[in-house]
């Protein structure tokens, strides 16, 4: 064995992907960006954006009003991919105070931000949190003896 000889195991690391490379590779001229336009420049990150389609806080309404999901019961991240709003469910999920809800759900999520909480319970719904990350009162809101 020799020293330029030293490999890693195949499959171990992902190479990226060179663009801006000439018209041959696939992957030249825009770099696959498409043509101007603000997502074509560096730098760019639309909160909220998902490429076009329609966002998460969207679908979820809309899939309470078309009836794909039922406000009866609890909502949780195997009803939302079940029910095609989510591919796969990653590592939980996490609300936050994005877009508007109308409909009273109890919903089990990873996480929630406090005006997601906030939101959900104004429309008449619950939210759910694990063990470790409910909701611990500030220490201006217990009474001091």
């Amino acid at each position: 064995m020799k020293l330029n000889e030293i490999r890693d195991n195949p499959g171990a690391y992902y190479r990226a992907k060179r663009v801006g490379r000439g018209i041959g590779s696939g992957k030249g001229k825009t770099s696959a960006r498409g043509g101007k336009g603000q997502t074509a420049r560096t730098g760019v990150a639309l909160n909220g954006f998902e490429g076009g389609q329609t966002p998460l806080h969207r679908r979820l309404q809309a899939a309470l009003d078309s009836g794909k999901l039922k406000a009866d019961g609890t909502l949780d991240g195997k009803a939302l991919v079940s029910s095609g709003l989510l591919r796969r469910l990653g590592d939980g999920v996490r609300l936050l105070a994005k877009g508007e809800l109308r409909t009273a759900i109890t919903i089990e999520v990873a996480g929630a931000s406090e005006a997601a909480i906030a939101a959900v319970e104004k429309a008449g719904g619950k939210v759910i949190l694990p063990a470790g990350r409910a909701k611990e009162p500030k220490p201006e809101d217990t009474a001091s003896a």
